[in-house]
């Protein structure tokens, strides 16, 4: 366990990490280094929690001495005799000061949710002051929903990291000004066309070839499937999950009734809506529900299901040709996603809109539109007037690829410039 505790810790030589992507999330953690509280950063697999981590040990390092910072990944197989025992955590803690002489002061503990009963030692060491801050990340949304975590209430900040958004990617690619944003229209539709087709992990962005980048997705959505669905469940038919979690990728951003896929697949609808629970749960899969003033109607009414990531729904669903409408739908939701506003669809036998946003106390009407002409124009527009008669409508915003006008109040917008900023609602 020694050699994979300096393995995990190359900052102790004083040497910072590199060749890291920007993330807005780190510099929000930054600020945040003052507060006492437990920073919990969840969310799917490979998002880039650990690069996040290593970021915020690269500024730590200017200020504190690097041996004070003990960074874990508790993925690592090293590490399996602590899985079972969290009083064990104690003992990493000593064995860490003894390898560098140094008392650690700020935790950095990746995958948690491997340890069982982690809460009952974050809380403790908390509670008695034994570090000056907590960091710890998981990648299932139910981290913090078990008995124990019950205790950790009131500690913790919790942050959901996504894998990068459009802002952050333009940062990368030296996008940094709106005159350079306007100036680079080629270079910018050559990002999104990536980004509907292969996704927006890190390590998938930084391939060059799509061979390379689709054999990593299949990668991490078997790990995903296997590691934080089934194992961490105890799903017992494995094969009715993974046939249902491909029915539901290739059926993206269409609606859909759990009777209706119980008759499709054969599977019963309790079965059904527990699995897209762990779906969910995993942060790979989203269901979005119908917007009411009534939270009955939220619940009886058909539902969507979104991907966390085009890498997904471009790369496992059944699909003959590219549907272009289908990914850049799911585009527009992984980027409104990633701004942390609740989101509702809305569709009934007179007309639909496809994403109500709920900002605060105002609510925008967004519909997505990969190319508007003659033979779509009216619907759209149809569906923002009417949608804006029965809600109190703030905003209304039409999103195209590289379309832009103004029509009686609603903007059409083209998706790489409405998500230039970090918050653009």
């Amino acid at each position: 366990m020694e050699k994979a505790i300096i393995s995990h810790n190359k900052h102790w030589r004083s040497e910072p990490y590199r060749d890291l992507f920007h993330r807005n999330i780190a510099t929000k953690l930054i600020k945040q280094l003052e507060y006492r509280e437990i920073e919990v950063l969840q969310g799917i697999r490979r998002s880039g929690k650990s690069t996040i981590f290593k970021i915020v040990i690269n500024h730590l390092m200017q200020i504190v001495d690097p041996k004070s910072i003990l960074y874990i990944n508790f993925d690592d197989p090293y590490f399996s005799e602590l899985w079972s025992d969290s009083k064990k955590l104690y003992n990493l803690l000593e064995l860490s000061e003894k390898i560098n002489g140094q008392k650690p002061l700020y935790l950095f503990f990746d995958e948690i949710q491997n340890i069982e009963m982690w809460e009952k030692f974050i809380k403790a060491i908390y509670d008695n002051e034994v570090v000056k801050k907590i960091f710890v990340t998981g990648s299932n949304s139910s981290l913090l929903s078990s008995e124990y975590a019950v205790s950790l209430s009131g500690r913790y900040i919790k942050t959901i990291v996504y894998p990068l958004s459009l802002s952050e990617i333009y940062k990368i690619e030296k996008i940094e000004t709106y005159f350079e944003l306007l100036d680079n229209t080629p270079k910018v539709l050559n990002i999104v066309d990536k980004m509907m087709e292969y996704g927006s992990f890190a390590e998938v962005y930084k391939k060059e070839e799509n061979e390379y980048k689709r054999e990593l997705i299949l990668n991490y959505y078997e790990t995903i499937i296997l590691k934080d669905c089934v194992a961490n469940h105890g799903i017992r038919e494995v094969k009715q999950f993974k046939e249902l979690t491909k029915y539901l990728i290739s059926n993206g951003c269409s609606l859909y009734a759990y009777s209706s896929i119980s008759k499709a697949m054969n599977i019963n609808e309790n079965s059904i809506k527990n699995y897209i629970y762990i779906l969910e749960d995993s942060y790979m899969y989203n269901e979005l529900k119908q917007f009411s003033y009534s939270l009955k109607g939220q619940v009886r009414s058909k539902k969507k299901g979104y991907l966390t990531d085009n890498s997904f729904l471009g790369n496992i669903s059944f699909r003959f040709a590219r549907n272009q409408g289908k990914l850049f739908e799911n585009l527009v939701y992984s980027e409104l996603k990633k701004q942390n506003h609740e989101l509702f669809i809305f569709n009934d036998a007179y007309f639909e809109c496809d994403f109500l946003v709920k900002k605060e106390s105002e609510l925008i009407a967004i519909q997505v539109c990969y190319e508007l002409h003659n033979g779509n124009r009216e619907r759209e527009f149809k569906g923002l007037k009417d949608v804006a008669k029965k809600f109190a409508i703030s905003k209304r915003v039409i999103l195209t690829y590289n379309q832009e006008e103004e029509v009686e109040g609603v903007e059409v917008v083209p998706f790489w410039k409405y998500f230039w900023s970090v918050d653009t609602l």
